[in-house]
Parts: structure tokens; C-alpha cells; sequence
């Protein structure tokens, strides 16, 4: 599969920056639609140093903060030029799920589905899978701009 954008790309995007960056490529995407990204997990992650020692497991909320940012860039890319300049904010989950840990090695690939717009603000249905296994599931809203 060719990767859409590079980290380069995504930093362009995203305001994120180490260490809470947390997509490192996206393999497809299809504006107002749907999207691909991955989080390639490695042992030297900021967070594996005490979650937990010994037994290093990515913390649920970093997943869905992962799913977030890959809708982020999804989002992003469906924005008029104008709107380019606008943050977006994370609102909401619902309905997250965590079905299996994922740990330094695993390739998080995050599967964002765009379900609703309505104004300013952006519902998505995510899911996590690692080697096709479902890892993690969950909708998260978002919004673009501060809504004045």
C-alpha cells in the first residue's frame, strides 16, 4: 500500500508534536469519508515507562487519542483552504472499547469512518486493529474552530 502522507505531511496538519504525535503514516484517505493511518508502537514511547513496568501496555486513552488524530487529519483534509488555519478540538467518545492490549511491536492501524456533520461539529466511528485483530472501537466528535 503507498502512504498518503508522510509524518512530514501530518505535522502539517496536526498541532501535535512529540511525544503526543501519535500517527506516523496515512495509507489512505478519501476526503469527508474515511481514512487509514498508523501508529507503529515502540518500546521507547514516553508512556511505557510506567504503564506498566515490566508488563509495557498502551493506555486505552492513548488509542483513542491516536483514532482522534487520524480523524483529525481526515477532517483536515475535507476543510475549504480558508478553514485550514482553524484548530480542531476533540469533544467526545462514545461507545469505546478496548478488546485486546497492545504492546512495543504491534502496528496500530486505525480505520476512521466519517458518520455525521452537522455545523462546525464532526462525529466518526474509529476502530483499532493490530495484524487485522480488532484491538479497540469507538465514535469520537469533534469540532473546527471554537464555534463563534
Amino acid at each position: 500500500m503507498e502512504t498518503v502522507y508522510d509524518i512530514r505531511k501530518i505535522m502539517e496538519l496536526l498541532p501535535h508534536r512529540y511525544p503526543f504525535i501519535l500517527v506516523d503514516r496515512i495509507l489512505e484517505i478519501l476526503p469527508n469519508e474515511r481514512i487509514v493511518g498508523v501508529k507503529n508502537v515502540t518500546i521507547n514511547e514516553h508512556f511505557f515507562q510506567g504503564h506498566f513496568p515490566g508488563m509495557p501496555v498502551m493506555p486505552g486513552v492513548l488509542i483513542i487519542e491516536a483514532m482522534a488524530q487520524v480523524g483529525g487529519v481526515l477532517v483536515y483534509s475535507s476543510l475549504s483552504e480558508e478553514k485550514l488555519k482553524e484548530l480542531i478540538y476533540f469533544m467526545g467518545i462514545d461507545k469505546a472499547r478496548f478488546r485486546k492490549p497492545v504492546v512495543p511491536g504491534d502496528q496500530l492501524v486505525l480505520e476512521i469512518i466519517w458518520t455525521k456533520r452537522r455545523g462546525n461539529v464532526c462525529k466518526m466511528s474509529g476502530k483499532a486493529t493490530v495484524d487485522g485483530i480488532l484491538v479497540a472501537e469507538g465514535e469520537v466528535m469533534a469540532m473546527v474552530g471554537e464555534g463563534a
